[in-house]
């Protein structure tokens, strides 16, 4: 069996990515050191024979090394990061420290593996289509487009991205980079958009939108984002990028209110204090992303294959039944108002 490491594998997209890895009869190691957004219920199925974790931070070389030298893996799946645009706004120390410094472990290591000539293990690092910027109504960045970054966490990832592109060309580091749109699905940590609007749903809270909601997205559910990873990486080119996106984009407003449409299909009975808040903008917010990624498409054969209302209905469904994911999280993690601090 095929083994392959998975680093904040506790997390949302890591976590599905565990599951569809297993799936494909891979032996994942899981590497999280279970900060604030990592969940043990997003894994609690998983069986033993075919899955191993290590609580650990990736920017303990020493940890990295072994584990890697235990297992020989073929590959290194990269999900560790700081994601919350509002928390880097606040403070962005912890962002640099794992988004850059983190990977910048992740390389040395794999550097002195293949220094030490026992292995070359494929590294697939999971990078944002923020790293582009705020594109113009005519614009659709490519994986040659500039890079653009706003916030100090789009700003983060870019500069991991440059640095395993030096890496791949100074060292010779099997590496390919992914930058995938907005991801929704199961196992989302509440501070994000979609899962909070569920959560508010079923606590009789209002929702909040920031400025007038004009806030443009791409959005893809997360198993189809999980089926283009695995894609790349099997058949991606070693030292480039890949574009993963499905050209659904919709005004944050506008997502809203076909949540609420979907929930009372599904039936949600909405509640006095459910209604709409429109709050003060995030500085600096984005107005709007939008990838081409015909690359993946015709290179590699890839399309997703999830609507949006079938997406968000299986969403909110899995939240419905497993309310119990938002008790093993402090609500305090994610209730409270951030990205405000300037």
């Amino acid at each position: 069996m095929k083994k392959v490491v998975v680093t904040g594998g506790l997390g949302f997209i890591g976590s599905n990515l565990i599951e569809y890895l297993i799936g494909k009869n891979y032996f994942v190691i899981n590497i999280d050191k279970s900060s604030y957004s990592a969940n043990p219920y997003n894994l609690k199925h998983f069986k033993k024979k075919k899955y191993s974790f290590y609580k650990i931070d990736i920017g303990n070389k020493k940890k990295l090394y072994q584990i890697l030298k235990k297992y020989r893996p073929i590959g290194i799946f990269n999900l560790a990061a700081e994601t919350h645009v509002d928390r880097s706004i606040d403070d962005s120390k912890n962002f640099i420290k794992s988004n850059i410094i983190g990977v910048y472990n992740i390389l040395e290591v794999l550097r002195k593996i293949k220094k030490e000539k026992k292995i070359n293990i494929k590294l697939l690092h999971v990078s944002t289509d923020e790293v582009y910027g705020d594109l113009k109504s005519s614009q659709n960045a490519s994986e040659s487009f500039n890079y653009n970054p706003s916030s100090p966490y789009s700003a983060s990832k870019a500069s991991a991205d440059q640095l395993i592109k030096a890496y791949i060309r100074t060292y010779g580091i099997k590496s390919t980079i992914v930058n995938s749109c907005n991801n929704y699905g199961p196992n989302q940590f509440p501070e994000k958009f979609i899962p909070k609007i569920i959560f508010n749903l079923l606590n009789n809270k209002s929702i909040p939108v920031y400025g007038k909601g004009n806030n443009l997205r791409e959005w893809i559910y997360v198993k189809d984002n999980c089926e283009a990873l695995y894609k790349i990486f099997k058949k991606g080119k070693i030292g480039e990028n890949y574009n993963v996106g499905t050209g659904i984009r919709l005004r944050n407003i506008d997502l809203v209110k076909l949540i609420l449409s979907i929930a009372k299909k599904n039936n949600i009975s909405l509640r006095n204090k459910n209604k709409i808040l429109y709050v003060k903008d995030r500085p600096g917010h984005d107005k709007r992303y939008a990838l081409n990624s015909n690359k993946i498409k015709t290179k590699l054969g890839w399309k997703h294959k999830t609507s949006l209302k079938k997406g968000l209905s299986h969403t909110i469904e899995w939240y419905l039944k497993n309310k119990k994911f938002f008790d093993k999280i402090s609500n305090r993690d994610f209730t409270k108002r951030l990205g405000l601090k300037i």
